[in-house]
């Protein structure tokens, strides 16, 4: 089973639709909240090249947002990744 890690901040919409779809689908994930963390952010959009959030990573794979999450759960790819 893969780790899934969500970056996020508040407020944000689509972190909370990404974790709302990944809890209703039973995955475990850890959030790490970005909120006021100017240096973490930084970090962030160096290792994904990405200002917004949510972040999202499945082991070593970096998702991409809500929507990433959402089209590779419908193309049926996001379970397997997981479970890989």
């Amino acid at each position: 089973m893969q780790k899934v890690i969500v970056y996020t901040a508040r407020p944000c919409g689509y972190c909370s639709a990404a974790k709302s779809l990944l809890s209703q689908l039973d995955i475990a994930f850890e959030e790490l909240d970005l909120t006021g963390d100017a240096t973490a952010r930084q970090a962030l959009i160096g290792q994904t090249g990405q200002r917004t959030v949510p972040q999202i990573f499945v082991g070593e794979v970096h998702v991409g947002g809500f929507t990433e999450l959402r089209a590779l759960h419908s193309a049926g790819k996001l379970i397997p990744l997981v479970q890989s």
